[in-house]
């Protein structure tokens, strides 16, 4: 810890002032100011420097008038500066009339505030008011003191080791068995030079035929884990314990062990459908596996590959998407039992699909298959255009409603019904089917069917009778339909 003294004079209404610090140049605290003094503490440099002081007054007083002076105190540092003692000695023949704040103690021409601690790069401004009586100089000094701490810090650590070993608990014998290890350093500073060893038990091997396994994990840092995988294989069935071991430099080590049983099951598959759907429309698939065998069926996980011609939508119990295919993670199937599961699918094909899955687990496989004939659907558009636009108070505008089949099947029994604006009145209307008009209401004769890809065009012919921004609606509906098509177009009368 450093405490440090600052002493700094100013000289205020005298005639010839210190030219260090009476340049016309010079910055101003406030209005009618200017910076009388400063030093940078200890080393007269602000780059390494402490403490800046500085003070600020007018350049000239007139004896008797009323001024101020500012004492200001900056950290230049990018750290605290503690315990910061400011005193002012005031100048003889100067009256004081306030301070700003108030100083901590004041007495025989003297005046302290105690500042506590400056955070980094910040100020404290003191005000002192008074006046001086006399034609003269003014000198007055500031005392500054405060203390610097420099600290350091030692970082200890502790490394240590963990290890996990991850095995199948039950595996086919004719299967590979994948093997993981996770070394990690849980502790605190770097684990060096860690190396995990494995001796397989009597009987297991790698698919190479090595019974020893040697990882380098190399160094790890704190938090860092290595991951080892290798796929095992076994001569004979039965339970087996498989221990692994960690270690490093610094003579930590860490154990882990599982266990695996060696068996063997058998799977089937059933899957189920609707054997037609329309274009467009949703169906569903159920899917059973079964596990026939007399060991448990490990990590069996089913697979339905969706065909072209329908569309995935969803799939139950967490199915997974992708790729054109859904998949579940069934875990495992104990002799005897099912699982089934559905998959919702959207005939976006015509066409003649088959539906095929698959279930794998361990040592076993099955398949299933279900076909569905996909037929079209109509898809009917409605759009309706104004020829004229604007048009004046008894004019005329023609109104063209289109009706597209944009589907794939035939459209049957397609209504149209127009809606006039009070503003307008009808004229006429004329298309594949007549038109009548009952008041604002104008209802087109059903069209039989439309044809995919094909058009039916129907005019309306209306006069306006009011002046404004008016909308002309169509709606439609067909037997295809379950709710009616709407569209509206906009004409200004004026």
């Amino acid at each position: 810890m450093k405490k440090f003294v600052q002493k700094i004079p100013s000289t205020i209404l005298g005639l010839a002032l210190v030219a260090a610090f009476a340049s016309t140049n010079a910055l101003a605290q406030a209005p009618g100011q200017v910076r009388l003094a400063s030093e940078a503490y200890p080393t007269g440099s602000q780059q390494t420097s402490v403490i800046l002081l500085e003070r600020f007054a007018p350049s000239e007083i007139r004896a008797g008038s009323q001024f101020d002076y500012t004492i200001k105190v900056t950290n230049l540092t990018s750290g605290e500066v503690a315990d910061l003692i400011l005193t002012e000695r005031l100048a003889d023949g100067f009256a004081m009339s306030s301070m700003s704040p108030e100083p901590k103690s004041s007495g025989a021409g003297t005046s302290t505030w105690h500042l506590g601690t400056l955070k980094a790069r910040e100020s404290k401004t003191l005000t002192v008011s008074g006046s001086a009586a006399t034609v003269g100089e003014l000198a007055s000094c500031a005392t500054v003191t405060f203390t610097t701490q420099v600290c350091s810090k030692i970082k200890i650590i502790q490394p240590a080791l963990e290890v996990t070993k991850t095995l199948p608990p039950e595996v086919m014998l004719c299967d590979p068995i994948p093997m993981t290890v996770r070394v990690t350093n849980s502790g605190t500073g770097i684990a060096r030079n860690v190396v995990v060893k494995d001796t397989l038990p009597s009987g297991w091997s790698t698919m190479s035929g090595q019974s020893e396994i040697v990882f380098q994990a190399g160094n790890l840092a704190a938090g860092v884990s290595r991951e080892f995988s290798v796929d095992l294989k076994a001569s004979q069935t039965g339970t087996f314990e498989n221990c692994v071991e960690a270690s490093e430099d610094g003579g930590l080590t860490a154990n882990a062990c599982a266990t695996t049983r060696i068996t063997k099951p058998e799977l089937t598959l059933t899957k189920t459908g609707p054997n037609i759907r329309y274009l467009g429309r949703g169906a569903q698939f159920e899917i059973t596996a079964t596990n026939v065998g007399d060991a448990v069926a490990r990590n069996a996980v089913l697979t339905d590959m969706i065909p072209s011609g329908l569309t995935f939508l969803k799939a139950s119990d967490n199915g997974q998407f992708g790729g054109g295919r859904v998949s579940w993670n069934l875990g495992s199937l104990e002799p005897g039992a099912s699982r089934t599961v559905t998959v919702d699918v959207k005939a976006s094909g015509i066409s003649t699909v088959t539906n095929k899955a698959e279930v794998r687990s361990v040592c076993a496989e099955a398949n299933a298959e279900a076909m569905m004939e996909i037929k079209g659907i109509p898809a009917i558009l409605l759009e309706v255009i104004d020829v004229e636009d604007p048009i004046e108070v008894g004019g005329t505008v023609t109104y063209l409603i289109t009706v597209t089949n944009q589907g794939s099947a035939v459209g049957t029994n397609i209504s149209l019904k127009a809606t006039l604006p009070p503003e307008e009145s009808f004229v006429s209307a004329d298309g594949p089917t007549s038109g009548t008009a009952s008041g604002q209401q104008i209802a087109f004769e059903p069209l039989p069917s439309l044809a995919p890809k094909a058009k039916a065009t129907y005019r309306v012919i209306v006069k306006g009778t009011g002046v404004g921004d008016v909308r002309f609606r169509m709606s439609m509906i067909s037997d295809q339909m379950d709710s009616t098509v709407d569209e509206s177009e906009s004409t200004r009368i004026y």
